[in-house]
């Protein structure tokens, strides 16, 4: 016979979780009894009941009543925490979004905005609104501006002249997208301030860059290790003219169709050196860039 089985603990003493199930039971009744006097025959008998009770306990694997017994503690201690020690401003809702709105509104305005900044300095507002740089506030290069506005003789706005400012945006960084103008800060007119080429309001360069390296660095890098090194950037991309000016806006086109790869690389064609493939059987659903990166050094695997 087991150990633990109910056929080893029939006989045992009501000791332990069941003794305790079964003395609670019995003082039930003997209450019950005191109260509201003998128990009638048509009902069963808390004794008869609570036996019951332990039959069907004895039935539950010990893990699993245990765990049930945790789980009832458990959640009475919660509910009693919830009830009787959670102030009940913790329990309104809206508590907290009443506590934020009052601690804010408690700090000293230091933002004034660029509303604030625009009826006094129209003329360079009216060349922000024009400029690349529209969709930033004032106060990102010139710093909270509201003690400015409260007293413009006294205090001053900060103006970034250094050649460290403008780089926390527009140095290189893969991680920026493309098209975002980036430089090299080490050798884009070393020691010159920005401001001496760029109206920080409407930052246009003085010479349009003619080289697709200015904004495609990491792609221009890349492509130098490719097998199409030696080709133009317009051998493959159609790009207009406003490209250089507005790049989100006037798109570079990309090969649309396989036939133009094919130029240099279907069986055939005139460009000897050019790895050769025969475009009617070779994944013939999709266009050749899809699967091959053309910039990249392993573009022919």
């Amino acid at each position: 016979m087991l150990v633990g089985s109910p056929q080893a603990r029939k006989g045992a003493p009501r000791t332990g979780l069941y003794g305790l199930i079964y003395r609670c039971a019995r003082r039930g009744r003997t209450v019950l009894q005191s109260n509201h006097g003998s128990i009638g025959d048509s009902a069963p008998s808390w004794s008869e009941r609570g036996r019951g009770i332990v039959r069907f306990l004895r039935k539950v694997p010990d893990p699993l009543l245990r765990l049930g017994v945790l789980a009832v503690v458990f959640v009475g201690a919660a509910l009693y925490g919830h009830r009787f020690l959670i102030p009940e401003s913790l329990k309104d809702p809206t508590f907290q979004v009443r506590s934020v709105i009052a601690r804010e509104t408690a700090r000293e305005p230091r933002f004034a905005g660029a509303a604030t900044c625009s009826p006094c300095h129209p003329d360079q507002h009216d060349v922000k609104e024009q400029g690349y740089h529209r969709t930033m506030s004032c106060e990102t290069c010139h710093g909270a501006a509201q003690a400015h506005a409260d007293d413009p003789i006294a205090v001053k706005p900060v103006v970034p002249r250094g050649r460290d400012f403008c780089p926390q945006c527009h140095a290189y960084k893969v991680s920026r997208p493309l098209g975002f103008p980036q430089i090299n800060p080490a050798a884009h007119n070393p020691l010159d301030p920005c401001v001496s080429c760029h109206n920080p309001h409407d930052p246009k360069p003085k010479v349009v860059p003619t080289e697709c390296g200015a904004c495609h660095g990491g792609i221009e890098r890349t492509k130098a290790l490719s097998p199409h090194a030696r080709l133009a950037c317009t051998t493959c991309h159609t790009t207009p003219e406003q490209h250089k000016v507005t790049p989100h806006l006037a798109r570079a086109e990309k090969p649309t169709t396989r036939a133009f790869c094919g130029k240099c690389h279907a069986e055939g064609s005139k460009m000897a050196e050019a790895p050769k493939v025969d475009l009617e059987g070779h994944e013939e659903k999709y266009v050749c860039w899809q699967c091959h990166y053309p910039h990249m050094p392993e573009v022919g695997s």
